[in-house]
């Protein structure tokens, strides 16, 4: 078997993380049903890739998978994602229920990763989850050049938006 053709041609490695959580939003800019508060069982995928390996890995495995679970499992499981022009914000926020601001002008500390998102459309959540798993490969050993590929946010099993990603 001629491998020189394989063996000229860059490598490529990668790993995808996969999570499920529990999340409504709703949408009152765009109109229709959206407008209502509604839940969804959301899938994300998050794919990290490097082109050679480091310690035979493009990054711990468990450490990505934990950190990213972790942040997803903290800020948006089982609460709200809304907009921070969004009326319902304020009323969620005063009860005490869990809540994620997309577009906030003075956003808390996890809040920060959607700067210039304004609403949590599955697209802006895809972004979102994109700079978090950024964020969180930037803070873990991982091999030379890697960087998330891509995020894939389902939130229906019909519907799903695909984030392009950058450079750790």
């Amino acid at each position: 078997m001629d491998t020189t053709a394989a063996t000229n041609a860059p490598a490529h490695h990668g790993v995808t993380v996969r999570h499920n959580f529990e999340t409504a939003h709703r949408l009152p800019h765009l109109g229709g049903k959206c407008t209502n508060l509604h839940g969804h069982s959301w899938w994300v995928e998050v794919s990290a890739a490097a082109p050679a390996l480091d310690s035979s890995t493009v990054v711990e495995f468990g450490a990505f998978k934990a950190e990213l679970r972790s942040w997803i499992d903290t800020h948006l499981d089982h609460g709200a994602m809304l907009g921070v022009d969004d009326p319902l914000a304020k009323v969620l926020a005063d009860h005490g229920s869990k809540l994620y601001r997309f577009g906030a002008p003075q956003p808390l500390p996890a809040e920060e990763f959607a700067t210039n998102l304004p609403h949590p459309t599955v697209e802006a959540v895809a972004v979102l989850l994109g700079r978090v798993a950024m964020d969180v490969l930037v803070g873990l050993g991982h091999a030379p050049g890697a960087r998330i590929e891509g995020v894939r946010v389902t939130e229906t099993h019909v519907n799903s938006a695909l984030w392009r990603g950058g450079s750790a």
